[in-house]
């Protein structure tokens, strides 16, 4: 079957099956495909984690688990979020279970660790499943690691600019975890927020962090919001034990922060989340009817086992799930000549994700699509996102040209840095 734009639609509006319509007997004359997973089943991330295989089971699910004319076998793994723990079951996922393509992993120093062990494999493949350290891709990138979500840098799109002009913000504390992925995300804000002449003070922690109380201690006197990069129990962690102090400061969120693992829970941090903005790839509330058809099919297949709405690893795990299906489908499966004509495929494809969004690649193989402001609303006594602004399109290096953009630097806890505050 030839992939067609009317192929990617259909993978958008949930009509896979009726796309991927093949034969019993083709599948059973030839091998399996293995494909294996690894996501955060413990942690901070586990919840994010355990709603990612749900995405991707969908997404199986929607093809009986058949594509290109072969059976689909899938093994699934667990990390922690830390890079040795994903690099350990990636080794065991390739050694022992012998799969051709791994999909994964979560988080952000986890993905940098598996982009390095694909470039010494041959005759496989890794396709990120929502890890968005900025690095991962746009430093260095490795021939057979693709990512089809787009990353941290990049999901901050609007959000500084946004902070400084809409909200009034000129100098804000900086509460984010210590690794990877919140760098990108730090540096995507501060890119257009210190242009403008906006003060950050950054506050570090380590993942697992449980006690803020020491850095709520450590904010300036003259902040006028907090930019608060922390997901999952970190994150409601921190909102609890500031609002427990009487915090009442505007909160602007990362990426991560504004999802299902803080929008569910109850407790005093929901004084906080009201009016919350934040960017990223998905809201809750978002008009496209690729999303509502999403949201429709994910709460009809899990009910109250899942989430309100499908959070951002879910969205992120089934993107780069249908595009490695769709590559499958398009070289009828196979994966001859060390996957050859299957990683030429992937690197070609251009479809609509689940959002409504347009998704390509560029040179490095590093997903180009659009990104959302956000704010969270109480939606009939649930908390939810809304979307309300769009940047189309956003690539890597936030439009500059490449070798201007890498001049900044990698993002680390040090770099970028704003002018001190006045």
């Amino acid at each position: 079957m030839t992939f067609t734009r009317r192929t990617a639609m259909a993978w958008a509006m949930g009509t896979v099956a009726a796309v991927f319509a093949l034969s019993d007997a083709m599948a059973q004359d030839q091998p399996p495909i293995r494909i294996g997973s690894i996501t955060t089943l413990e942690g901070p991330f586990a919840t994010g984690g355990q709603d990612a295989y749900r995405a991707m089971e969908m997404a199986f699910e929607a093809i009986d688990y058949t594509v290109g004319g072969r059976e689909i076998q899938w093994i699934r793994e667990s990390s922690n979020a830390t890079p040795d723990v994903a690099l350990a079951r990636a080794r065991k996922l390739i050694e022992q279970d012998e799969v051709d393509i791994i999909i994964g992993p979560l988080s952000g120093a986890e993905g940098i660790a598996l982009r390095d062990y694909s470039r010494t494999l041959t005759g496989r493949t890794i396709i990120n499943g929502s890890s968005g350290a900025a690095d991962t891709t746009l430093r260095d990138p490795s021939s057979n690691f693709f990512r089809f979500n787009t990353e941290g840098t990049q999901w901050m799109a609007g959000l500084g600019t946004y902070a400084y002009e809409e909200m009034d913000s000129r100098h804000v504390a900086l509460v984010a975890a210590d690794y990877a992925f919140p760098y990108a995300q730090v540096f995507g804000f501060m890119h257009e927020y210190c242009e403008l002449g906006g003060a950050v003070t950054k506050l570090w922690s380590p993942l697992n962090t449980t006690d803020f109380s020491s850095i709520i201690a450590q904010f300036p006197s003259d902040i006028d919001a907090v930019l608060l990069i922390q997901g999952g129990t970190d994150a409601l962690a921190f909102l609890t034990q500031y609002a427990e102090v009487g915090g009442d400061l505007p909160i602007i969120g990362g990426s991560i922060t504004a999802d299902q693992t803080l929008l569910s829970a109850r407790g005093p941090h929901q004084r906080l989340m009201e009016g919350m903005v934040a960017a990223g790839p998905i809201a809750d509330l978002n008009e496209d009817p690729n999303w509502q058809d999403f949201v429709a099919r994910y709460r009809e297949r899990w009910g109250s086992e899942g989430f309100d709405s499908p959070s951002i690893h879910a969205v992120n795990y089934y993107t780069n799930t249908i595009a490695v299906l769709q590559a499958l489908e398009e070289v009828g499966g196979d994966l001859s000549d060390d996957q050859a004509a299957f990683q030429a495929a992937l690197a070609e494809i251009e479809f609509t994700a689940p959002t409504g969004a347009n998704v390509r690649l560029d040179s490095n193989r590093q997903a180009i699509s659009d990104i959302f402001l956000t704010r969270i609303v109480n939606d009939g006594g649930t908390m939810r996102t809304e979307a309300f602004g769009r940047t189309p399109d956003v690539t890597q290096t936030l439009g500059m040209d490449t070798e201007e953009f890498l001049a900044l630097g990698s993002p680390s806890r040090d770099n970028p840095d704003c002018p001190p505050a006045l």
